[in-house]
């Protein structure tokens, strides 16, 4: 199996020539800690440096810095030596190695753009260790992940490129809800959501007194905004399936690599049938990882029925309680996560992660900050909890992995992820559990195990290899090419017509407001009477008359169509898996 590093030393390096290790040579004293360094390990332990190593003949320097959590950067023949990045306490440690010379600082402690761990006021980082994954230089850069919800606030500092270059990462936006007016966040379960996967408060200004407190899992990360409420939280399945579609049409353009769904659907249906369903198996075999909410529906008959957590080919996420320490030991396995059987007889969730009362990044004048004001905290943060904000968790983590191994296809980074997993508490007992509540072959939390809480530093030091079965696609999905078979589906002008131009605020069908049509110009089509029902009858500017008139017609034109059946536009509903509660 490779490691890590292994991958990445296939990057062609110039003329590099090492020192032969055949040489012998007679044991060495220890090298003594250099002053500048032994103050930044003694002041700041967990912060990264960049250190310059002096190797002895013989030694294996590249396996003691791996062994200290750090990375090789660059190497420096001409004084038999290496450049690492790596913990100053980590630093300090090998430079007392006989093998080692000497380890000088290369550079003041970094701290611009660079997470601090031991600065967080938040420990979900820490129960994944995606601290540690920071140490090998994994931080989701360059990778970009898609938040189909309720859009981001990329104005906020936290999403700054860094503290000096005050650009966006998110670097697009789209709308895809036709009651949409903007790509504005006024809901704010999109923003905290992204803050999760790719918030940076390091690069807040420095003077900024919350500089450095609060830090997403891939801290580096591109974040694309599409959002699919009406600006209140209210979505359809049509409106995710058309955000997934902007998603799968513009990958390349934003190297997307990831889908971040923290919703559900509100009906239980097979995922061989289910068009959500479809939709994300479309995006997965183009290449993109899509990260699922399980639900929040505990331990109950269908809590894991609806799509797309349903769905074997998706990574669902369920969460866990890491008790707001930064101790792996005492994460318990949450009550409410959504864990069981599907209907199609798939175990889920796949994995889990911290999800309760996580503080991340605040939209600003949203529904959230007025719905709780308890639950703001530091007056820029937000405080909630649900499988929605675990998903987030394992998103960042797939972002990381993936900037070490862009080459991996996304069922190898489910994989890998699956795979490299560590036991929690049982949400009853002090038994260690997997993802589903079952016994965990292990005996203590940092044990290896499949299927419980993700843990990065695992999965990106050892990544795995993918089943050799996997398992059946949509039935609306051509079992040859795994593209949408358009003669078999009847929902294809709403999820996967043709990409519009260059990139708008608002794309396709979605560009007008609902509250500007006109009775005047409005008249009953398949395409009209679709679009209307998705309103839900009651978010446009027409008086009960107007609307009565519009939906007789329909009906009149098609009695036997979705819009003529009151409970359709419950059929569509979606729901956020989060909650103030949790």
């Amino acid at each position: 199996m490779l490691s890590s590093l292994s991958r990445l030393a296939r990057r062609p390096l110039a003329a590099i020539v090492l020192l032969p290790a055949v040489l012998v040579v007679a044991p060495a004293a220890h090298a003594a800690v250099a002053p500048a360094l032994g103050a930044a390990a003694a002041e700041h332990p967990g912060r990264r440096v960049e250190v310059i190593v002096q190797v002895r003949p013989g030694a294996q320097a590249d396996a003691l810095v791996r062994r200290g959590g750090g990375r090789v950067t660059r190497r420096l023949p001409l004084i038999g030596g290496l450049v690492a990045r790596m913990r100053a306490s980590a630093a300090a440690a090998l430079a007392r190695r006989p093998e080692i010379r000497a380890v000088s600082l290369n550079a003041p402690v970094e701290s611009t753009g660079t997470v601090d761990p031991a600065a967080l006021r938040t420990s979900y980082n820490q129960s994944i260790r995606s601290d540690r994954s920071w140490g090998f230089g994994a931080t989701g850069k360059g990778v970009g992940v898609a938040v189909i919800d309720t859009g981001i606030a990329g104005q906020l500092p936290d999403f700054r490129v860094s503290q000096a270059d005050t650009r966006s990462r998110v670097v697009a936006s789209a709308v895809v809800n036709p009651a949409a007016r903007d790509a504005t966040d006024t809901f704010g379960h999109g923003t905290h959501v992204a803050g999760l996967i790719a918030g940076n408060g390091t690069n807040r200004d420095p003077d900024d007194p919350l500089s450095g407190r609060y830090a997403g899992v891939a801290p580096d990360a591109n974040l694309i905004a599409i959002k699919a409420d009406d600006g209140q939280g209210r979505t359809t399945l049509a409106d995710i399936i058309a955000g997934l579609q902007f998603a799968v049409d513009f990958k390349s353009t934003y190297n997307i690599r990831v889908v971040n769904l923290s919703l559900r659907s509100s009906v239980a249906e097979s995922y061989r049938t289910d068009p959500l369903d479809a939709a994300v198996e479309q995006a997965w075999y183009a290449g993109i990882v899509v990260v699922a909410a399980a639900g929040n529906g505990g331990t109950a008959s269908d809590a894991v029925s609806y799509a797309p957590a349903n769905d074997p080919h998706v990574i669902t996420a369920g969460a866990v309680d890491d008790m707001g320490t930064k101790d792996i030991s005492d994460d318990r396995l949450a009550s409410w996560s959504g864990r069981g059987t599907t209907q199609d007889g798939f175990a889920k969730p796949d994995v889990v992660a911290p999800g309760a009362q996580l503080v991340s990044t605040l939209a600003p004048s949203s529904y959230y900050a007025s719905a709780c004001p308890a639950c703001v905290v530091d007056g820029g943060y937000l405080r909630i909890g649900g499988t929605s904000m675990a998903a987030a968790v394992v998103s960042g983590e797939v972002a990381d992995l993936l900037q070490l191994f862009p080459d991996f296809r996304p069922d190898q980074v489910k994989a890998t992820v699956v795979k490299r997993t560590r036991a929690v508490m049982s949400p009853t007992s002090s038994g260690l559990v997997d993802a589903g509540g079952e016994p965990a072959a292990a005996t203590s939390v940092t044990d290896t195990v499949v299927g419980a809480e993700a843990a990065a530093d695992k999965a990106e030091l050892n990544p795995t290899s993918v089943s050799a079965t996997a398992p059946p696609p949509s039935t609306w999905l051509d079992p040859t090419t795994l593209a949408i078979d358009y003669q078999r589906v009847s929902w294809s002008r709403i999820s996967w017509s043709d990409a519009p131009d260059a990139l708008r605020p608002a794309w396709s069908r979605v560009s007008w407001s609902v509250a500007e049509w006109s009775r005047v110009s409005w008249s009953a089509t398949p395409d009209s009477c679709t679009d209307f029902q998705r309103a839900d009858w009651t978010r446009v500017s027409w008086s009960d008359t107007d609307v009565g008139w519009a939906r007789d017609e329909c009906v009149a034109m098609d009695p036997t169509a979705a819009w003529a059946s009151t409970s359709s536009a419950e059929f569509s509903r979606v729901s956020w898996s989060t909650s103030f509660e949790r």
